[in-house]
């Protein structure tokens, strides 16, 4: 690591690893634990989705809990149909080039493409180990990312973030090459050698000016994107959508969902808007990022909801949703980082 990148890092709290941020909390988890005697407390949190939602739940069991039409169009492709059905089923459920694939698992957007060819979608499927959504383009511009809860014996519910999402992206000079580019954006700098290996191809391809380069169609925090504040635009329109969109599901309690839509005040309006997902117990509240939060700022909003979390699956656990034994969300765990090591060292090694 270079002398920047090590200061840069350590004046920068939210580039630090995942689990260096989080080891402090970690007493305040594990005594949420033992007031619930369960090292699954957060389990019955959302009792409709595997696991709470924490980790390793299907976009496909999401979507069913969805109002139709609020989500865009899918199929879910089994990875062991042969490769030359596919443009068949492309046809057949009347999708046009491009559209977006991803995992029906994921993670951190591991193996999340755009696909703009039927070459690109037989590449991809032969490299996906495990079932993957085709999925209709959302026509709409912004995305953002909404943190709700709700108790479960309340009619409304609380909206605690709200933040706004851009792509990992450059911006040509008509002079640098993609390469150059990359290696100056400073969101790049700690991915560089992922995103170098990722578009390999096009490396010495000099960008026109003027001209948007999307170095990651992911829009997660982890694969570069910026996240940026949107509390001010908090309001009870906005409360009402989520709401009317937690008592639908009936077992969405806590989570934050990521949507994309023509404007703010088109969400506000319940129009022309689209969600993309909805993630659970294990979704982390974005907006500790989006606010110019200092470390300490950003653990009491991390410890006020799993406060909430604890809170709504104790309810539930006293109403007939019980926590998961020990052994099963063990073994579920150990199954699910697999998949996902094996997930990242795949999409760290594809160009497309």
């Amino acid at each position: 690591m270079t002398i920047r990148r090590f200061f840069y890092r350590l004046t920068n709290w939210e580039t630090w690893y995942y689990f260096t941020k989080y080891i402090p909390l970690a007493p305040v988890w594990l005594w949420y634990c033992l007031k619930a005697r369960s090292w699954w407390f957060f389990t019955p949190s959302n009792p409709t989705l595997t696991f709470g939602g924490f980790e390793g739940e299907s976009k496909k069991e999401m979507y069913e809990q969805l109002p139709p039409g609020s989500y865009p169009k899918s199929i879910f492709i089994d990875p062991k149909i042969p490769a030359d059905d596919l443009n068949g089923l492309v046809t057949e459920n009347e999708f046009t080039y491009p559209f977006v694939v991803k995992p029906d698992v994921g993670m951190m957007g591991f193996m999340f493409r755009n696909i703009e060819n039927q070459e690109q979608l037989k590449i991809y499927h032969q490299l996906m180990p495990a079932t993957y959504i085709l999925q209709e383009l959302a026509p709409y511009p912004i995305e953002v990312s909404v943190f709700y809860y709700r108790f479960p014996h309340q009619p409304k519910g609380h909206i605690t973030g709200f933040v706004k999402k851009e792509f990992l992206q450059v911006t040509g000079d008509g002079v640098s090459t993609l390469k150059k580019l990359i290696k100056e954006h400073p969101r790049v700098l700690f991915r560089l050698k992922e995103q170098l290996s990722k578009h390999e191809s096009r490396l010495h391809e000099i960008i026109p000016k003027g001209e948007i380069f999307v170095l990651s169609y992911a829009l997660n925090l982890s694969r570069g994107s910026r996240l940026i504040s949107l509390a001010h635009e908090k309001d009870d329109k906005l409360l009402k959508i989520f709401d009317d969109l937690s008592h639908y599901a009936r077992h969405f309690y806590y989570g934050r969902y990521d949507i994309k839509c023509a404007s703010i005040n088109d969400l506000k309006n319940g129009k022309n808007f689209t969600i993309l997902e909805y993630n659970g117990s294990g979704a982390e509240p974005h907006h500790i990022y989006g606010n110019n939060n200092s470390l300490w700022q950003a653990y009491r909003i991390l410890v006020h909801h799993w406060e909430v979390l604890y809170q709504i699956s104790r309810f539930n656990h006293s109403n007939g949703f019980p926590y998961w034994p020990f052994r099963k969300g063990l073994s579920f765990l150990k199954a699910s980082n697999r998949y996902f090591k094996e997930l990242k060292r795949i999409d760290k090694e594809t160009e497309l």
